[in-house]
């Protein structure tokens, strides 16, 4: 959620994510009703209350996104790959029918009788 909304800060378009009219950042704190805004599951696992939630979303939004994040984010989006691990990775290799995640570099080992 932090790299999506902060995108236009970062772009330069607007010095606060919530001045950008087409972010949903003011409607997830509060300040506007946005009817087109459908709100994700893991907004509502911030906070039992809309109070909650909201209050919850603002500090998220206290620090941005470390670097190493948006650069996990970056690499794995231009290079189609998915960002998570484990049974998450499989299952949307499964859904996509194809590999989720790079293989190691190099030569498969060989196998061992």
């Amino acid at each position: 959620m932090r790299y999506i909304e902060l995108n236009p800060v970062r772009a330069g378009l607007v010095d606060d994510p919530a001045a950008y009219r087409w972010s949903s950042h003011r409607h997830q704190l509060g300040l506007a009703v946005d009817p087109l805004v459908t709100e994700h599951a893991v907004y509502w696992a911030l906070g039992n209350t809309p109070f909650e939630r909201q209050l919850a979303y603002r500090r998220l939004f206290e620090q941005g996104p470390a670097e190493a994040e948006i650069a996990a984010i970056r690499n794995a989006t231009h290079r189609g790959w998915v960002l998570g691990e484990g049974s998450f990775a499989d299952e949307i290799a499964v859904k996509a029918g194809r590999r989720a995640e790079p293989v190691r570099p190099g030569r498969p080992r060989k196998r061992t009788r």
